[in-house]
């Protein structure tokens, strides 16, 4: 019988009779896998959560990179800049641009006889890309962009529940400017959307972007500025710079004096909050496996005490150390493979529970979501998976090495 056979024989055969203290220590070892597995598989899911579901919400918001005036400032009033086809024209041809599209802003109030509430208006294009709000679209439908102008307005279900407004409904809007008296226009709610990021859902109202110029008494080539998106998040940083440097050579050929802002620049403190909550699962995923590790090596050990006449007879057989310290790791292994089952077991059915019923919610002013998001990946699950075993029976050798301190002429003295 090959050696290692022969190895994982006796291996089973302690697994089947293990009774008395050891049984005992097993379970818990067990047990404290399958937990810190469970534990890891969320803290993962979650922290991966935060990360998409922020970067994605900021980004629908607005866009990966925009271009403006250098003279506006991050508010809803903006400076002007004209249209120019040629630098569309190259920002659309740039490697990883999946759009580039003109847009603009207005602050403005939803007035209803009973609330008034505060928003910005934003003007879209045909050419814009409206996948994020379509994704979140609650009933109703968007805006009509194109063809003749309509007047209506995407509101978010938070403004929707604050003035009593709903799809159908007609709407009157303020609009308050030093340069001129307060003008007042009247939408029609066209659709509702939620995203669940609140402070940004009560900000932004969506409508033809003609409604918007018309409001800041623009003409047809006066925008806020561009907002592009790239294919490759990863690489924004070399996007932008790319886009700055398309923006330049277009300097001496343009009348305004443009900046260019990616998402990550105009909210460092987001990412930088997002980018701590890799520390806080990494030292997660290190306090579990140091959990699991010493009650895995208490467990071993207790087994090893008590099979220690059966490592003299082995021994006084002929079986070499190396190969009775790999009947044991065998043992962990599979310690290590019932709890990690469980624990798989556990994480993804809770994580798939918040994932399809959003049941733990979060305070939206410290949190920026209404709930606890959940990103499943066969990436980090698979990556999760193998090493964390590779990691145990890698440790595992080091209560295994005690196998060597066992004498056979002392063990099965009086056996």
């Amino acid at each position: 019988m090959p050696r290692i056979r022969t190895e994982f024989f006796i291996a089973r055969r302690i697994s089947s009779r293990a009774g008395g203290r050891s049984n005992v220590m097993v379970r818990i070892a067990t047990l404290t896998v399958a937990v810190g597995m469970a534990v890891m598989i969320l803290a993962l899911a979650i922290v991966i959560g935060f990360k998409r579901e922020i970067t994605s919400k900021l980004v629908g918001f607005g866009a990966h990179v925009r271009i403006v005036s250098l003279y506006s400032h991050d508010s809803f009033e903006t400076e002007p800049i004209r249209i120019d086809s040629a630098l569309m024209a190259d920002l659309a041809a740039l490697p990883r641009c999946s759009s580039v599209a003109p847009y603009a802003l207005k602050g403005g109030m939803i007035k209803t006889p009973d609330a008034i509430q505060g928003v910005a208006l934003k003007g879209l294009t045909a050419d814009g890309d409206t996948t994020f709000l379509h994704r979140h679209l609650v009933r109703g439908r968007l805006p009509r962009i194109g063809g003749t102008r309509t007047k209506e307005l995407l509101i978010s279900d938070n403004v929707a529940r604050l003035t009593g407004l709903d799809t159908g409904d007609r709407v009157e809007m303020l609009f308050v400017d030093t340069s001129r008296p307060v003008r007042r226009d009247r939408f029609k709610i066209c659709g509702i959307y939620a995203t669940g990021m609140d402070e940004l859902d009560d900000a932004m109202t969506f409508t033809d972007i003609r409604n918007v110029q018309r409001l800041n008494g623009w003409d047809e080539e006066q925008i806020s500025g561009y907002e592009l998106m790239t294919t490759d998040f990863g690489r924004l940083d070399d996007f932008a710079q790319q886009v700055y440097e398309t923006v330049f050579d277009h300097a001496d050929q343009a009348s305004d004096v443009l900046k260019v802002e990616d998402v990550v620049s105009l909210n460092p403190n987001t990412f930088d909050w997002l980018r701590a909550h890799n520390v806080n699962a990494a030292v997660i995923i290190v306090v579990m496996l140091l959990v699991a590790f010493l009650n895995m090596v208490s467990a071993m050990l207790i087994i090893l005490l008590e099979k220690t006449s059966m490592i003299g007879m082995l021994k006084a057989l002929g079986m070499r150390n190396s190969a009775i310290r790999t009947v044991f790791i065998l043992r962990s292994f599979r310690i290590v493979a019932t709890g990690m089952l469980w624990g798989n077991l556990i994480g993804l059915g809770l994580a798939v529970l918040q994932q399809a019923t959003g049941l733990v919610r979060l305070n939206s002013t410290g949190y920026m979501l209404s709930h606890v998001p959940i990103s499943l990946d066969w990436g980090w699950w698979c990556a999760l998976n193998l090493g964390i075993p590779l990691v145990m029976l890698l440790l595992m050798g080091i209560p295994a090495q005690a196998v060597a301190a066992v004498k056979p002429e002392k063990t099965i003295r009086y056996q």
